[in-house]
Order: structure tokens, then C-alpha cells, then sequence
């Protein structure tokens, strides 16, 4: 009972921050400012992500001290509790400055278990839509309070699956084989741009399938779990994961090449 309420209290922060994060993206939208770049030309980081992971350490430090933060805005810091907050304050940077509506705010609470790090909690809020997910372990996954579950069963022919690309030329060129000789075996496939995103409508049905291989944790952690939540199998998939129905997921593994024994992540 201790162990629901505690992780009962950090899905209510998580889906605060959130929130948060996205109020800051909400006010700025449409006039973009501060843009640099990251590990390319690509790879945009604006005020926006700045601001909105300003507000959501800010919150966090106030409401958890003893906790770790692990920021893609560069936020890091070591805790005393046992727990660290996984953030990514804008997922889908490249969307939000074109003024695509797809993109997200990710948190999530994560535990050190048996020497890695395991989600307790996570929210992704959906500015443009009003849309926030949310999961805690154990207890199932939700979008503004409804529960969620993943399509299954879904045979590859019959399923749209979802993927992203990486930020390196390289890397893009691998990705690109690889989804050339998955193309004529599924339904079809999107990039919506956002991991974060991508992986909850995996959990909501919107798509039956979501795999990347070269990603960070904050683009995965919230999302994973909630995808989880709602019932799908969820692994490591290269430096990314490989998420579907239970059946789909199987068959995926097979199509892409992913290790047959892939620890949930």
C-alpha cells in the first residue's frame, strides 16, 4: 500500500511538470527564439526547451529535493533518495519550430533496481492537443484520465508502425535500409518526430507500433513505461527500443534483427 501511494504521489508530480513544461511551450509558440544546435545542424535546442526545463527543475527542486535530475537541456544532478527525474522538455524541437503540432513534454521518475534505472512514474503532456499520458507501475496507463490499451493482436501486413531517425548522416543511411526491407511487409510507417509521442500512441492505438535505435533516455523513459502500461511489450532495441503488442512484437523482433532475449526496458 506505501509503495501505490508513494508511486501514486510521483505520477501526480510527473503529470505537474509536465503540465508545466507545456504551459512554457504553449506561450511561445509560433515565435521561436534563441535557436542553436546540438550534435548537428538538426539537432535545434530553442528558448523553449530552455525555459520549459527552467520551470520543471524549478518545481521539482522545490517539491523533491534529495532527488537526481537528468535533463536533455543539460540539467544533472545527483540525489540522496534513491530516485531521479528523466526530462525532456520539448520532444519534437524541429516540429515545434516549424509549428507542427507534434511534439511533447516528458517526465519520468525512475528507481535504481538491481544496478539500472527503472520507472516508478511518467507523464507526456501534448500542448497543441491538451493531451496528457500517464502511467505508474502497476497501475495501468491513461490519456486526461482514461485508460489506455495497445492493439493486439496485429499481424505485421495489418500494422502501422511508426519510427524515428537519427540526428547523424551515417546513422540515417543504416536507418533507411532498414526500413526499406521493412516497408513492403507492413501496412505503412510514420515519423511523427517525437519518441516521446510515438511510443503513447502506441499505448492509445494509433499506431500498433513504435521502434528507433539511437535515442536517450528522455526521449524514452515516460513514454516506455505508459506504452507498457497499456499492455505492450516494451525492449531494448540497439541505444533505443522496439514497442508493440505482444504479438506484433514478435514478429518485429524478427523483421528488425533485435536480440530474441531483449530485457524489458
Amino acid at each position: 500500500m506505501a509503495a501505490a501511494a508513494e508511486a501514486a504521489d510521483l505520477l501526480g508530480l510527473a503529470v505537474r511538470a509536465a503540465r508545466l513544461g507545456g504551459a512554457e511551450l504553449g506561450r511561445r509558440a509560433g515565435q521561436v527564439t534563441g535557436v542553436s544546435y546540438k550534435s548537428s545542424a538538426t539537432d535545434p535546442v530553442t528558448d523553449a526547451d530552455r525555459a520549459a526545463e527552467a520551470a520543471i527543475v524549478a518545481l521539482l527542486a522545490r517539491e523533491r529535493p534529495g532527488d537526481g535530475l537528468l535533463g536533455e537541456e543539460g540539467t544533472e544532478r545527483e540525489g540522496s533518495s534513491g530516485l531521479r527525474w528523466v526530462l525532456d522538455p520539448l520532444d519534437g524541437t524541429v516540429n515545434y519550430t516549424y509549428g507542427l503540432p507534434h511534439a511533447a513534454v516528458s517526465v519520468a521518475c525512475e528507481r535504481r533496481e538491481g544496478g539500472r534505472w527503472r520507472a516508478l512514474a511518467g507523464a507526456v503532456h501534448d500542448p497543441a492537443r491538451g493531451e496528457t499520458f500517464a502511467a505508474a507501475r502497476g497501475a495501468g496507463a491513461t490519456l486526461n484520465g482514461a485508460p489506455l490499451r495497445v492493439s493486439d493482436p496485429v499481424a505485421p501486413p495489418s500494422a502501422l508502425v511508426a519510427t524515428g531517425f537519427s540526428y547523424e548522416a551515417a546513422s540515417r543511411a543504416r536507418q533507411a535500409e532498414v526500413l526499406a526491407a521493412l516497408l513492403p511487409r507492413v501496412r505503412d510507417i510514420r515519423s511523427g518526430g517525437s519518441a516521446a509521442l510515438d511510443l503513447c500512441w502506441v499505448a492509445a492505438g494509433r499506431c500498433d507500433a513504435y521502434y528507433e535505435d539511437e535515442l536517450r533516455r528522455w526521449d524514452w523513459a515516460a513514454g516506455a513505461l505508459i506504452a507498457a502500461e497499456a499492455g505492450a511489450s516494451v525492449t531494448a532495441f540497439g541505444g533505443g527500443v522496439l514497442a508493440a503488442g505482444p504479438a506484433l512484437h514478435r514478429d518485429l523482433s524478427v523483421l528488425l534483427g533485435a536480440p530474441a532475449a531483449a530485457a524489458p526496458v
